[in-house]
């Protein structure tokens, strides 16, 4: 006879799972201390939100769901931003937490939480164990759930008096599943569209990664040049070099793939949302697009852009199918498009200026960290001004490559992100690219890198606040600064890193910037944090202002000036209008966005 924590223990052990991520309490004692006669490890996390980030970052990292253990009542809590991550941005996940006696739920006992009503929102489906001999069924459950469809994260919660009941358990039968039957004039219609498209744009999504449909990706923009720009969650989902990939586009992109998406007379959205850091203003977004959208949730179809076709599916799947209905066709003669798209990424290039006496530009150390790694690396992402200029200036060739935090933009998802990936990659190497900001917010994971020996490398770009508020601030709130400014040097980030275990230095000169990587780059002893004070009024640009018009693409922050929504918004935030010389430039619009096409 088992108890339910073995039961619970065994269907983990049936699922694959070797590594999961915590912190223990009173309510799962019964599961820690069985835990202890079996081979799964269980990595102790210093706060339960960088448990859920470690959880996330192995399974973006890996493909497989990641596992996170927490406490009830504030243990379980802490969990609520990781699993809202996970399920804005699709990442498997299975959250198990204690609860309190069956008998005692709903009497406020001591450290009681009503986890699954709060988690029932940001989850795919959060289930409470009634019974022990359930307990089995339901991590099973959990995984399906987690792991079918549209990938989420799904939350069990387990009294603790059932966790230490006698229990039994059987390995359940497979559910039998239908393959879904398919239209073959819905390939034919979208062949069709590809074929007298003469400026087609292929929007690959996170969907491409989950459903490790990179080569069919691949495969069908070759087949049919079909340009492509990836989202933040795609980046690498198609390879940077490649001859057709124009980056990212929406807020902060790459002026070229924003400005095709505008142009396309054909757009093919596969596995993406139609996220409003994409489209802007929805009304004035891809005018001249029909839409093919290809997506494994029917609730995204025609939430933002109704389209002209509508595939739910699997991506590889119907990546596969519309290969077939391609068939030998040749590709088509796009010449005068790609031409049209070779001249705007030289006109509008990213671009920065690093002056050799300083101070240093954040591109710069990216730059310097693509060129050391190949772009070979694993990168991950806090959230704020680093994590678009790593999208800008990062080099991704293959998927799982990026790890960072998409639609719920978290602060603090980098350095345990890393730890999980690393732990799920072991033989990748994993960069982390972190603002100040964002790195302060979960630094403490750095003892457990430091004790658990992984070797993870962390990029801090330290520009003294929070950067892409303080932007915003400066722009659109006449330079009206509150609560932005972090201390520049309290704390010292270095020796706080050297005081949680990890070797720590910091660099304040350009030329010491290359010498720095480097050296983090033969350090495999243990974490490694590199402090990089960077140029605190450097900004992100390409930018497009929230809510606006893809068209009006700002390329720095005088070109914002002129824009009509820009300038609404900055007399809405100040004390009284803005004088200007003339009422006409009141009114003129910005019009680099519709420029060469």
């Amino acid at each position: 006879m088992l108890t339910g924590a073995q039961a619970l223990i065994r269907a983990l052990e049936h699922e694959g799972v070797e590594i999961m991520f915590g912190i223990p309490g009173g309510t799962v004692l019964p599961l820690y201390d069985a835990l202890l006669e079996c081979p799964i490890r269980v990595i102790g996390a210093r706060h339960e939100q960088g448990a859920g980030h470690m959880a996330e970052g192995y399974a973006q990292a890996t493909g497989r769901p990641g596992v996170v253990l927490a406490t009830s009542g504030p243990g379980a809590a802490n969990l609520v931003t990781p699993l809202l991550d996970a399920m804005m941005d699709s990442v498997p996940l299975v959250a198990i937490t204690g609860q309190v006696a069956s008998h005692k739920i709903g009497t406020d006992a001591f450290q009681e939480a009503p986890i699954v009503a709060i988690t029932t929102p940001c989850t795919k489906a959060s289930l409470l164990a009634t019974a022990a001999d359930d307990i089995a069924t339901l991590v099973h459950e959990a995984f399906r759930i987690a792991t079918t469809g549209r990938p989420g994260p799904v939350l069990l919660d387990v009294p603790t008096d059932l966790l230490a009941a006698p229990s039994t358990y059987s390995y359940p039968q497979s559910p039998t599943t239908e393959s879904e039957p398919h239209d073959s004039r819905v390939g034919d219609r979208v062949v069709s569209l590809l074929e007298s498209a003469n400026r087609p744009v292929l929007l690959a999504g996170g969907g491409i990664i989950a459903a490790e449909a990179h080569q069919g990706l691949l495969a069908l923009a070759e087949a049919a040049t079909l340009p492509v720009v990836t989202t933040l969650k795609a980046r690498g989902a198609f390879p940077d070099h490649h001859r057709l990939a124009l980056g990212m586009p929406g807020m902060h992109g790459v002026y070229t793939a924003t400005t095709a998406l505008q142009h396309a007379d054909l757009l093919v959205v596969i596995g993406a949302r139609f996220d409003d850091r994409i489209t802007a203003n929805p009304e004035h977004f891809a005018p001249r697009a029909r839409v093919v959208h290809i997506d494994i949730d029917p609730k995204e179809i025609g939430k933002v852009r109704v389209p002209e076709v509508a595939i739910v599916g699997d991506a590889g799947t119907i990546l596969d199918r519309l290969l077939q209905a391609w068939g030998n066709r040749p590709p088509p003669d796009r010449r005068e498009w790609l031409e049209t798209l070779t001249g705007w990424k030289r006109r509008y290039p990213l671009s920065y200026v690093q002056d050799a006496d300083g101070p240093i530009k954040p591109q710069y150390v990216i730059e310097r960290l693509r060129e050391k790694t190949k772009g070979e690396a694993t990168i991950v992402t806090g959230v704020g001004q680093h994590q678009m200029w790593a999208s800008q200036f990062g080099d991704f060739r293959r998927p799982r490559s990026f790890v960072t935090s998409g639609g719920l933009g978290t602060m603090g998802f980098a350095v345990p992100a890393a730890i999980g990936a690393k732990l799920g990659r072991p033989d990748d190497l994993v960069y982390v690219i972190d603002g100040d900001g964002s790195f302060q917010m979960t630094s403490q994971e750095l003892t457990t890198a430091a004790i658990y020996g992984i070797p993870i490398k962390v990029a801090v770009l330290n520009n003294g606040g929070y950067g892409m508020v303080r932007q915003w601030q400066d722009l659109f709130y006449r330079g009206r600064r509150h609560g932005v400014d972090l201390h520049p040097t309290y704390p010292d980030l270095a020796a706080q890193a050297r005081s949680m275990g990890c070797t720590a230095w910091r660099v304040d000169r350009p030329e010491d910037v290359a010498e720095a990587i480097d050296q983090s780059l033969v350090i495999d002893s243990g974490p490694v944090v590199v402090e990089f004070r960077v140029d605190p009024d450097e900004m992100v640009f390409p930018m497009v202002v929230a809510g606006g018009n893809n068209d009006d693409i700002a390329l720095g922050a005088e070109d914002l000036q002129t824009l009509p929504q820009t300038r609404n918004r900055r007399v809405r935030a100040g004390s009284g209008p803005i004088s200007d010389s003339s009422t006409e430039a009141a009114h003129t619009l910005f019009e680099v966005g519709r420029r060469g096409g």
